[in-house]
């Protein structure tokens, strides 16, 4: 679990550091991918990689996916092995102008989450609200935790020598 929650923090940490690097080159060097983005054109690659949110409870482990402007018919959540993939599309609006200057990105995405052993991954439930995608992971009987009981015996008297 742990060795998850690091390199998933490691790569949203590069990823931040890489959204920097492309905004400082942009603004020197402009952007060819923007303006193919904004003219309805699309990206080879892709566009940027959604914040993920996680934590667990006894039941489950949940996680939250920040998707503002991504309808149901633009996402696909599936799994593989032992990773839970998020791919789609955050559309540009259609009313948007070819010379406009955006600050978000646009375009197809591609998240790939590592799960740890013992999920129950058939039984996941997802729901998209407001640019948001919950996600919930039921924790398997065998790795919940479960109290052990503590028997009592009659007290011994000590025996004297």
């Amino acid at each position: 679990m742990f060795d998850t929650m690091l390199s998933r923090d490691l790569r949203l940490t590069l990823d931040h550091f890489r959204r920097a690097m492309d905004q400082l080159f942009d603004t020197f060097y402009g952007s060819p991918s923007r303006l193919a983005l904004t003219s309805g054109g699309s990206q080879d690659g892709y566009a940027f990689t959604p914040v993920i949110e996680s934590g667990w409870n006894e039941n489950e482990l949940i996680l939250r996916a920040i998707l503002p402007g991504v309808t149901q018919e633009n996402l696909k959540v599936t799994t593989q092995g032992n990773q839970l993939i998020l791919e789609g599309e955050r559309k540009a609006p259609e009313n948007w102008t070819s010379g406009a200057y955006p600050q978000m990105a646009y375009g197809k995405f591609y998240a790939a989450v590592p799960l740890p052993q013992n999920l129950n991954v058939d039984q996941i439930k997802c729901r998209l609200h407001d640019g948001v995608l919950d996600i919930h992971v039921p924790v398997a009987e065998a790795m919940k935790p479960r109290q052990i009981p503590i028997e009592s015996g009659a007290s011994q008297k000590a025996i004297a020598a």
